[in-house]
């Protein structure tokens, strides 16, 4: 294990038994203020501190079991116990790492997933409508709810443009690093000489902000207009200015939503994503000048990123922010998404635990 994260589980465990210690002195019943701050970093810590205790009994034991590596009568028994104890060390330390890394607290937020068509024509739009179903898909099988706040349709086919909710803890979390650049190689359905294309779509992924959260927008730096609804959901929404689109002047960013019959919901919803896309941005700046930022796999949802390719004639996509290559296009694209999240989430965790590693206490 690393120095530096061992001197910090040290410090974690003597911290663990100086609260103990303050937990049961009646003073400290006395003031609930303390007692009850002083009691969440006893939770906090308590998972990590356990763990580093298991770790330390079983390096004991790992030290005293190859000593009787040395006594032949028992050397295969002993040659056993030792590869279960250094198994069960593996396991501890990884423990101990997903621990030591302080979970965003945005991750178990619902998100807003935006597909945009970039370069490509008709079979960019074609393609937004193909990862929008994967994506709905990918929502099913973790038992979330998908919920559609505005949609532009292609001409052939797919979508323009799409925004969906996904209702569900921890979706943010797992969708987070669906952000950038997403490349389709294969030969369209528009193609008449059989040869191969190269399209892109672009999404951002926005955690939906709670209520007290939210950023607060004033009146004046909105500019909101109301049109028919281009889309299905009936006469009601079809011959009525129910859609509502919103400037939000000081950024320049538009948002539209027309899936309500009710303009007033349109405009709940346009307003929610608006705060959480005004919010995505101020994150980004804020964090562009972090070499971590800038190498922790969070693409920002612009045309520069190049997150994937998915290249229909092999069967194959490679993700390309940890070089990650699976003939499992059909199965990724029916929903089976956790294949690239796992591994994506693994190098980005690793990228944290390197970077609590350098910090010298």
């Amino acid at each position: 294990m690393n120095i530096y994260i061992l001197k910090k589980l040290e410090f974690l465990e003597n911290r663990f038994n100086e609260i103990e210690t303050h937990l049961s002195n009646k003073k400290t019943i006395q003031d609930k203020k303390y007692f009850l701050n002083l009691s969440k970093e006893y939770l906090k810590i308590s998972n990590t501190v356990l763990f580093f205790k298991k770790w330390k009994k079983n390096e004991f034991n790992i030290k005293k079991t190859k000593k009787l590596l040395n006594d032949s009568e028992i050397f295969l028994l002993a040659q056993e116990d030792l590869k279960n104890l250094i198994e069960k060390k593996n396991k501890l330390e990884n423990k101990i790492n997903i621990s030591l890394l302080s979970s965003d607290p945005q991750d178990n937020l619902n998100c807003f997933i935006e597909i945009r068509s970039a370069t490509g024509g008709d079979e960019s739009s074609i393609f937004s409508g193909e990862l929008y179903k994967m994506y709905v898909r990918y929502a099913e099988m973790k038992g979330w709810n998908v919920d559609l706040i505005h949609s532009h349709n292609g001409d052939y086919g797919g979508f323009k443009e799409i925004i969906i909710k996904i209702i569900g803890n921890g979706a943010y979390g797992f969708l987070k690093f669906e952000s950038g650049g997403h490349r389709v190689q294969r030969v369209p359905q528009t193609e008449t000489q059989g040869r191969i294309h190269t399209s892109t779509c672009i999404i951002a992924v926005m955690p939906e902000l709670p209520k007290e959260q939210e950023i607060k927008i004033k009146n004046k730096d909105l500019k909101i207009d109301t049109f028919r609804s281009s889309g299905a959901g009936g006469q009601h929404v079809n011959t009525t200015d129910s859609a509502i689109r919103i400037t939000h002047i000081p950024t320049g960013i538009v948002v539209e939503c027309q899936d309500e019959r009710s303009q007033h919901k349109n405009k709940a919803k346009a307003l929610s994503v608006l705060s959480s896309r005004i919010h995505s941005e101020k994150i980004l700046k804020k964090n562009q000048e972090s070499a971590l930022i800038k190498k922790n796999l969070l693409g920002s949802g612009m045309r520069s990123d190049r997150n994937r390719t998915y290249n229909f004639p092999q069967n194959r996509i490679t993700d390309h922010r940890i070089n990650l290559t699976l003939y499992k296009l059909d199965k990724i694209l029916e929903g089976n998404l956790d294949f690239l999240i796992n591994p994506i989430m693994q190098e980005y965790q690793a990228k944290k635990l390197s970077k609590l590693s350098e910090i010298h206490e």
